[in-house]
C-alpha cells in the first residue's frame, strides 16, 4: 500500500504508508512544528488507523523544516489548567496522544530533524529509538513556566534515561546538544541531515526481517515492564502463541536452511 501526502505544506501531521513503513510527520515549519490543539485527535487517528494494520511494521516520526517541534501550544497548556480540574494529567489531550503513539504496536523511530522542546520531547521519548541530526539541541522548560509534569511522561523520563538524567533535565531545565543527548542515551544515533530518513529506513529493514509476533509482544511486554504493570500472565500468553505459530517454524527452517525467513504474522 502507499499512500502519500503533501510532506512541506503546512498544516496537520501527515500519515503516508509505503510497503511496510508508515511516515508521521509534523508540518508546521512556520511555528517549529508547535503541536496545535486540532493535531492531537488528527495523530491519534493516525494511531487508531496503525493499531490494526498488520502490514505496517515501522512508523517513523518526523518533522518538516528546521526543526522537530516546539512542544504543545502553551495556550492549550493553560486551558487545560482551566478544563482539567484535578483529573490525573489536568485533562490533557497532549498527554493521551504521546501515550497512543508509544503503544503502537509497530517499532518507532524518531527521526529528528531539529530541536526538539517541551512535551515533545516527551513524544520522541515514546518512540522506540530516536536518530537525531548533529545540529539538534533539547530542553524541558516545564520549571521555567511553573509547570508539573504529568506521570507518564516523568516515568518515560526515568526509564529511558534514568533518574539523574530526568533530574537534570526536570528540575535545572538544561539545554543539551546532540553530543550530550547521545551521552544520556536520548539518541540512539547522530547522523547527517541528508541520510537522516535513510537511516530510519534501514531500521525499518531490519524490523522488517523479524517475525511480527515477537516483536509486537515483547515490545508491548518491556514497556509494561517499564510503567510497572508487568503482566506474567499476559507474557506467557504472548510466548506460548509464538511458540505455536508457523512463523517460528519458518524461521527455524530458514536458519537450518541458510536462507532468509518468509514470515507471515502466523
Amino acid at each position: 500500500m502507499s499512500l502519500r501526502q503533501p510532506e512541506e505544506e503546512n498544516g496537520a501531521p501527515s500519515l503516508s504508508v509505503s510497503g511496510s513503513v508508515a511516515t508521521i510527520r509534523l508540518r508546521r515549519p512556520g511555528s517549529a512544528n508547535r503541536v496545535e490543539p486540532a493535531d492531537i485527535d488528527v495523530v491519534l487517528a493516525h494511531c487508531k488507523a496503525l493499531q490494526t494494520d498488520g502490514t505496517v511494521r515501522c512508523v517513523i516520526l518526523t518533522g518538516t523544516g528546521k526543526h522537530f517541534s516546539a512542544g504543545y501550544d502553551i495556550g492549550s497548556v493553560l486551558n487545560t489548567r482551566e478544563e482539567g480540574g484535578r483529573e490525573p494529567g489536568g485533562g490533557n489531550a497532549f498527554v493521551a496522544m504521546v501515550d497512543a503513539v508509544e503503544a503502537l504496536p509497530q517499532v518507532t523511530v524518531c527521526a529528528l530533524n531539529g530541536g526538539v522542546f517541551g512535551g515533545s520531547t516527551d513524544l520522541a521519548l515514546a518512540c522506540d529509538f530516536r536518530l537525531g541530526v548533529p545540529s539538534v539541541r533539547m530542553v524541558m522548560p516545564a520549571a521555567r513556566l511553573g509547570l508539573h509534569y504529568y506521570e507518564s511522561g516523568l516515568r518515560r523520563y526515568v526509564s529511558r534515561l534514568g533518574l539523574n538524567a530526568a533530574k537534570r533535565l526536570f528540575l535545572l531545565a538544561q539545554e543539551l546538544d546532540a553530543e550530550a543527548m547521545l551521552a544520556i542515551g536520548y539518541l540512539d544515533a547522530i547522523v547527517a541531515p541528508e541520510v537522516l530518513l535513510d537511516e530510519a529506513r534501514a531500521i525499518a529493514r531490519a524490523v522488517a526481517a523479524t517475525a511480527p509476533l515477537p516483536s509486537r509482544g515483547m515490545k508491548a511486554a518491556l514497556n509494561a515492564l517499564a510503567r510497572g504493570r508487568w503482566d506474567a500472565t499476559e507474557v506467557a500468553q504472548a510466548e506460548l502463541a509464538c511458540l505455536r505459530s508457523a512463523d517460528l517454524r519458518e524461521g527455524v527452517a530458514a536458519w537450518r536452511e541458510k536462507r532468509i525467513p518468509l514470515f507471515r504474522g502466523q
